[in-house]
């Protein structure tokens, strides 16, 4: 699997999502308005029934039965095997008439009270074809809503035929859930990512996205093949309406930190006082209230985008266009399909950027893997080329001649460098100890060829620590070249560690004479070196500084926590 598997996946879902939402039901009656009584009389369902007095709105209270009429023209008189059916949308234990018959029950309407709750929030009923003939017909409910007396309003229900009443839902919720699986993936994919980068943050801010807007689809459609009655019906619009507030956070937090937003965390604050507001001031609304939400959300998001394009950050002004998108698809699509594939745009321009930022981490890695072994190569290149070997060597003749034993001491010094230098050229990290021991090594030899006296000197350190290989290596053959020796024939190093719990530093302080200063200061292969062992073991977190001093030059490594 890799990322463009991934955004492939999720871009044909959307294209199949949006194909199979295109077409809705078929257009073969006209309804109008719904009028209703409180009472419970079965003459009231007779298609002769004069209903001239009954009531476009009523006040019901606890289990009351209350009835409703409809008049319906069917435009069409249905095909020959196959009748019509009606699927309905609505609170409450019902059972329905068509022109005076009953053709279905959904509970137990007046008995509530007494029977156990039964029946779904929608439900589909075959009518008759010998009732859907072309012409005027009678829809009539019998209803009660002990639960929820305040959604004893209106209804809705659609009319076609049977069949298609099952298959289009059926064909949209199976593209929905192919929707949500390729964010269950995404989620997935992006959570293992993190694992192996922790420190990516908006990875895991993505994956968290992903899985939210999967459970999000999950429980929209899960009341296409998961019976609810009404009384229950509330607890999934809450985890809902959760969900989608959660979401609405976590996406303007996400643009933030890939756009660098400044005063971010103000602004999040206020907005998300904001979303409170939204969330509560009318929160028996739900469909209304995640509508309200998902504005806001897209609100800011567009704003901070924005910015990101007038900063001409990489990849802000593709985000910005799934962001219109987004709202071109609410403007022209009906609201299950304009927020669930509006949102998937959201989502979509916000894992390209994570595509992109994830592709251009990958390549500064890889850059800064190749530029050390470079340096590195060239470093050991540096100790063993041959003018370092030839000083070396005559230096050693002259010191066999004149001193076997120091020129015994130099050749185990010389040998012991090189030794030291096999063990870590293939290390990230090494331990303090074992660096502080090549610096010392190499004073000896230096010591030998140069007739200098190096002195070495430490303080704070702690044996547990550990260092890029060769970094302060670096630094001491930098002295050595660019200084010269006090009037005591003396060059003295001095290391230093602190830790104050912000950041890790080393302070290495040359005291001798600097012969060129602009020199020591510009950046040779040694101070490239030391920069890119320190980039490839610490990101950005580090910081080098080199300036010189009335006694001599001092280098500050800080590695930040």
């Amino acid at each position: 699997m890799n990322l463009r598997f991934v955004y492939q996946s999720i871009l044909v879902c959307l294209i199949l999502l949006v194909t199979s939402c295109s077409k809705s039901y078929d257009n073969n009656y006209i309804r109008n308005e719904n009028f209703y009584k409180i009472g419970d009389q079965q003459e009231w369902a007779s298609i002769d029934y004069d209903d001239r007095d009954w009531k476009k709105n009523i006040t019901i209270l606890d289990g009351q039965v209350s009835w409703a009429r409809t008049n319906i023209e069917i435009l069409e008189t249905p095909e020959r095997f196959r009748p019509y059916g009606i699927n309905f949308h609505h609170y409450g234990e019902y059972e329905v008439y068509w022109d005076g018959v009953l053709i279905g029950r959904n509970g137990n309407p007046g008995q509530e009270a007494t029977l156990a709750p039964s029946g779904e929030m929608w439900a589909s009923f075959f009518i008759p074809e010998d009732l859907t003939k072309k012409g005027k017909h009678v829809l009539a409910l019998k209803r009660s809503f002990l639960h929820f007396p305040d959604f004893a309003g209106g209804f809705s229900f659609n009319l076609d035929y049977y069949d298609n009443l099952h298959t289009y839902w059926l064909k949209y919720t199976s593209f929905m859930h192919i929707f949500a699986g390729a964010f269950l993936i995404g989620s997935l994919y992006f959570f293992f990512l993190y694992l192996g980068e922790k420190k990516n943050y908006s990875m895991l801010i993505f994956s968290i996205i992903c899985f939210l807007f999967f459970a999000l689809i999950i429980m929209e459609f899960v009341k296409f093949y998961v019976p609810i009655h009404y009384s229950k019906h509330h607890v999934r619009l809450e985890i809902i309406g959760f969900i989608t507030f959660f979401l609405a956070i976590l996406v303007p937090l996400y643009f933030t930190i890939q756009f660098q937003f400044p005063k971010h965390k103000s602004i999040l604050l206020a907005y998300l006082a904001v979303l409170f507001f939204v969330f509560f001031r009318d929160h028996d609304a739900y469909d209304n209230t995640a509508y309200n939400m998902a504005v806001t959300m897209w609100i800011l998001s567009t704003g901070i985008v924005s910015f990101g394009v007038y900063k001409k950050i990489k990849g802000a002004s593709i985000v910005l266009l799934t962001l219109l998108i987004c709202a071109l698809i609410n403007t022209f699509t009906f609201y299950d399909t304009g927020l669930f594939v509006g949102f998937g745009v959201i989502v979509l321009g916000m894992f390209y950027i994570l595509a992109i930022n994830t592709k251009e981490q990958r390549l500064a890695y890889e850059n800064s893997l190749v530029q050390s072994t470079r340096l590195r190569l060239e470093l050991l290149k540096k100790n063993i080329q041959p003018h370092f070997l030839m000083n070396s060597l005559t230096s050693l003749i002259d010191w066999v001649e004149e001193s076997p034993t120091k020129g015994i001491l130099f050749i185990e010094a010389l040998a012991k460098e090189f030794d030291l230098l096999n063990q870590i050229e293939n290390e990230s990290l090494i331990p303090i100890t074992q660096e502080i021991e090549l610096c010392r090594t190499h004073l000896e030899i230096m010591k030998f060829r140069k007739e200098v006296d190096y002195l070495w000197d430490e303080e704070g350190i702690l044996t547990n620590e550990r260092i890029p290989p060769a970094t302060l290596h670096t630094l001491v053959e930098n002295g050595i070249t660019h200084c010269s020796p006090l009037d005591d024939n003396t060059i003295r190093f001095k290391l230093i560690f602190e830790n104050n719990g912000q950041f890790k530093s080393y302070t290495f302080l040359t005291f001798a004479k600097v012969r060129h200063t602009a020199k020591v200061n510009s950046d040779g292969t040694g101070l490239k070196y030391v920069k890119a062992r320190l980039e490839e073991s610490y990101g950005k977190n580090w910081s080098l500084s080199s300036t010189a001093t009335d006694q001599g030059w001092k280098n500050i490594i800080k590695i930040y926590n």
